[in-house]
């Protein structure tokens, strides 16, 4: 981890201190460690293009992924994945599969959002709690560059940001849940600096010592930095695969004896003969 680099690049038709989603017109994300790339991920248009070095990516997070060998014969497109290669699928074909499943049921509520009015409230409130705890000493760099190290106490400032934004938790997208209070008093008491670099007034690179969040670190220091710069523009990568996502759902992820209805037949699993070790 201490030598990974990701790297992402947005494109958009407006500035992006403007933009929404529906601005975004190309985005790609590559992430790489010192044995090289790993997984490297393009949204251009209406498609999605994919591609890793499975051999590297395995041994990066310590199990083996699957050989190509592993793979059935309708695998497809997923074969020239698992080599390294580029892959594509459509965003639509993915988003027409998601309402065909929905076909028949409920629909979705709506995900939990924040009005302006509240957005503006939470953030003169986070302002407030940032500006009381943290202590900022500025300092000039080089070729005009100027230095901001923010020092704040780790815990004391964690618990009252979450303090601010706990009374709005319902009003989160799903899956933001927040620690509890029980689980802030196990985060470090300790002060923690982040270092800013601002060229002609603009943020250029932020570093801070992860080492530092946790009090019986093993290594003395783990640094993260975040360089922001003129990006490249997102292009398509040439002789990608087309995923049919359908046949990858119908035939791929099919569970083993289904029925034709489509319901799982479980007839013989009462057999005193089954495996019911291997069930």
């Amino acid at each position: 981890m201490s030598g990974a680099k990701v790297s992402v690049t947005v494109e958009s038709k407006k500035p992006l201190e403007e933009s929404g989603e529906e601005d975004l017109v190309g985005m790609a994300m590559k992430i790489s460690s010192p044995d090289g790339d790993l997984v490297e991920y393009r949204v251009i248009g209406d498609h999605v293009y994919i591609r890793s070095d499975v051999e590297t990516l395995g041994k990066a997070m310590g199990s083996p992924m699957p050989s190509v060998e592993d793979l059935p014969p309708e695998a497809g497109g997923l074969k020239d994945a698992l080599e390294g290669k580029w892959v594509k699928f459509s965003t639509k074909e993915m988003e027409d599969l998601a309402a065909e499943g929905r076909k028949g049921g409920d629909a979705p509520a709506p995900e939990p959002t924040l009005d302006a009015k509240t957005q503006k409230k939470l953030m003169k409130a986070l302002r407030g709690v940032v500006a009381r705890e943290v202590e900022l000493k500025t300092s000039d760099g080089k070729d005009g560059a100027e230095h901001v190290t923010a020092t704040a106490p780790f815990r004391t400032l964690i618990t009252e940001l979450l303090g601010e934004i706990r009374p709005l938790a319902k009003d989160l997208p799903p899956g933001m849940d927040l620690p509890t209070d029980k689980e802030l008093k196990d985060a470090p008491d300790t002060d923690v600096t982040a270092d800013f670099t601002l060229k002609n007034g603009e943020l250029a690179e932020v570093d801070i010592d992860l080492a530092k969040l946790a009090e019986d670190a093993a290594v003395k220091k783990l640094g993260l930095t975040l360089r922001i710069s003129d990006g490249t523009t997102p292009t398509a990568p040439a002789g990608a695969t087309e995923l049919d996502l359908g046949e990858l759902m119908g035939g791929l992820f099919a569970v083993p004896g289904t029925a034709e209805d489509g319901e799982i037949d479980v007839s013989g699993l009462d057999d005193p003969d089954f495996p019911q070790d291997e069930l």
